[in-house]
């Protein structure tokens, strides 16, 4: 599958690849994106505001769900070429400035390297740029005061555990989870709700709390960060990707 740009709401737009999913949000007087693709998904990302009548500088901000390289990537480029304002939840930014690196170690990949998709993947992202370890020294922390002011009001919702700091949002009434519940991925067993496999999370135990606090609010469309769209209550959602 190549890029697929879904109209969610007038003004919301998910952006899909077989990798890594996107949000754009329009406004009166630009666009606003939620996480922005590895850094060779640079073209998916430009064609995406294009077909939506946006280019480069016309891009307000980019919001972070959080810091890993398919999130992030292409917001690298934004912000050193286009001095883009990059925001992330407060407790993120030393991670997206690259003070410190939460991600899955090498030797816990190698682990499953003997099944054929983990390494179809692997090979998969590296050609996106996965081995970067560049971050981005300007990002900042979203505050309300900030988020007033961008495309769609977004509000953010603290969902720690895939990071410390990982941060979903709710905009337009519709829910951009990121890695906090997602719909599939390319190394999951089945698709519908589901956490990402474990070797992925910072803090697994952290990640099932967010579920329940993702399953007290009220919206019935949620944008994963990896997989198809979800419709339908985030709470049966959260309830099919809590572990059993």
């Amino acid at each position: 599958m190549a890029l697929a740009l879904t109209a969610v709401t007038d003004r919301v737009h998910m952006a899909q690849t077989p990798l890594v999913n996107w949000t754009l949000v329009t406004g009166d007087d630009g666009v606003m994106l939620i996480d922005a693709g590895y850094p060779g998904d640079r073209d998916d990302v430009l064609r995406s505001l294009r077909e939506l009548g946006f280019g480069p500088a016309d891009v307000q901000a980019i919001l972070l769900t959080h810091a890993h390289v398919d999130h992030f990537g292409t917001a690298i480029w934004f912000a050193k070429t286009h001095r883009t304002p990059v925001y992330c939840h407060a407790d993120e930014v030393g991670h997206a400035k690259r003070e410190y690196l939460q991600q899955a170690a090498p030797a816990d990949l190698l682990m499953h390297a003997w099944q054929p998709r983990w390494v179809k993947w692997s090979l998969d992202i590296v050609r996106k740029g996965a081995l970067s370890h560049e971050g981005i020294p300007t990002a900042g922390a979203l505050t309300e005061d900030v988020a007033e002011n961008l495309p769609g009001r977004p509000m953010a919702v603290p969902t720690p555990g895939h990071t410390g700091g990982h941060c979903s949002y709710i905009v337009d009434g519709v829910l951009v989870s990121g890695d906090a519940l997602v719909t599939g991925h390319p190394l999951a067993s089945g698709t519908g709700p589901q956490l990402l496999h474990r070797v992925f999370n910072h803090d697994e135990q952290a990640c099932v709390r967010s579920l329940a606090a993702l399953a007290m609010l009220e919206t019935d469309v949620t944008i994963p960060g990896h997989g198809d769209i979800w419709f339908g209550p985030i709470r049966e959602a959260a309830r099919q990707a809590s572990p059993r």
